[in-house]
C-alpha cells in the first residue's frame, strides 16, 4: 500500500514538474509539447510537420507557418512555457523555470 502511494506522489510531482518546465519548440518532441497548456495533438502535429521544413526564427515565424496559432494564441502559449529560439514572446509574462 506505501509503495503504491509513493508511485502515486512521484508520478504526481513528475507531472508537476513538466506542467512548468519551459519548452522549446524547435528542441521538443511530440510529448513535451502536448505537455504545454493549450496545445493539443493536432496543433502539435501542425508544429512537426512545419519543422520538418525547418526551425522556426521567432514568434512570427510560428504564428504565419502554423494554422490556429495567431497573436494572442500565441502569447497564452509563451504564458503556458512554449518558446521559440529560448525567447518567451514579447508582451508575454515569462514563466520561471524550475
Amino acid at each position: 500500500m506505501i509503495k503504491k502511494l509513493l508511485l502515486v506522489v512521484a508520478a504526481l510531482v513528475a507531472s508537476m514538474t513538466l506542467a512548468w518546465a519551459q519548452v522549446d519548440v524547435n528542441k521538443a518532441d511530440e510529448a513535451a509539447l502536448d505537455s504545454v497548456r493549450g496545445l493539443g495533438p493536432a496543433k502539435t502535429k501542425a508544429i512537426l510537420e512545419e519543422r520538418k521544413k525547418g526551425e522556426f526564427k521567432d514568434w512570427s515565424d510560428l504564428e504565419t507557418r502554423v494554422k490556429g496559432i495567431g497573436p494572442k494564441n500565441a502569447t497564452r502559449l509563451s504564458e503556458a512555457g512554449l518558446q521559440v529560439n529560448g525567447k518567451s514572446k514579447d508582451g508575454a509574462p515569462a514563466k520561471a523555470a524550475k
